[in-house]
């Protein structure tokens, strides 16, 4: 459901396009995105239903208090991550299930949005250690997912968020997705995440290249 909701608003949004290396959708696989706005979500959402792809996403906890997006989240099996709580570590329980059932499972490595203003591209943050975790509890392979021009639509303060998304249906920014080939990676958790990082990182150059955006030079 959340998919097609996606999927039919993003378009009202902005200018999606997509791209997408060979074989990139291993069944299952653990899809890691770089995070860079509230709007981000729903644009990898649109651009995952058009792969025919609709992921069980590990999502804040705190999107459950809100009444209608919590029975959405419910009805399709999307899961909670508790923070610096200890639930923390059930979502990933949780989440090798989804992927031992064959579901995809999305899942952001920084684990929050940048403390930025500015509504220009930067490159990720560096990662937390759930997607090298998941990988080497399920044995998945990850496949990295880069989005630019969601902070085109929202960023920045609370006011300026909701004037860019009030606007951007009049603006209609350029968003991008692009998806990279699967890896497997490595059994120790530290080095898994800078290989995550990194394979995340190539895919967000390659999305803000497809915008002309000159941070995709940045390493």
């Amino acid at each position: 459901m959340l998919s097609r909701i996606a999927a039919s608003v993003v378009p009202f949004l902005g200018r999606l396009t997509t791209s997408a290396e060979p074989a990139t959708f291993p069944a299952p696989g653990i899809l890691v995105a770089n995070h860079t706005s509230l709007a981000d979500p729903g644009i990898v959402l649109a651009a995952l239903r058009g792969m025919d792809v609709e992921p069980v996403i590990l999502a804040a906890a705190g999107l459950w208090r809100i009444p209608v997006l919590r029975y959405l989240l419910d009805r399709d099996g999307h899961v909670p991550v508790y923070r610096r709580t200890t639930h923390a570590a059930d979502a990933l329980d949780k989440a090798a299930a989804a992927l031992e059932a064959g579901r995809h499972v999305l899942i952001y490595g920084e684990g929050r949005i940048p403390c930025r203003r500015d509504a220009a591209e930067a490159a990720p943050e560096a990662f937390r250690s759930g997607p090298a975790r998941l990988a080497a509890a399920s044995g998945a392979l990850i496949v990295p997912i880069g989005q630019a021009g969601a902070r085109r639509v929202t960023s920045g303060s609370r006011t300026k968020q909701v004037a860019g998304f009030l606007t951007a249906p009049a603006r209609r920014p350029r968003l991008h997705v692009h998806v990279g080939a699967p890896l497997q990676l490595p059994a120790e958790i530290t080095t898994a995440s800078v290989a995550a990082h990194q394979a995340v990182t190539a895919a967000w150059r390659t999305a803000a290249q497809h915008l002309g955006e000159p941070a995709a030079l940045v390493a």
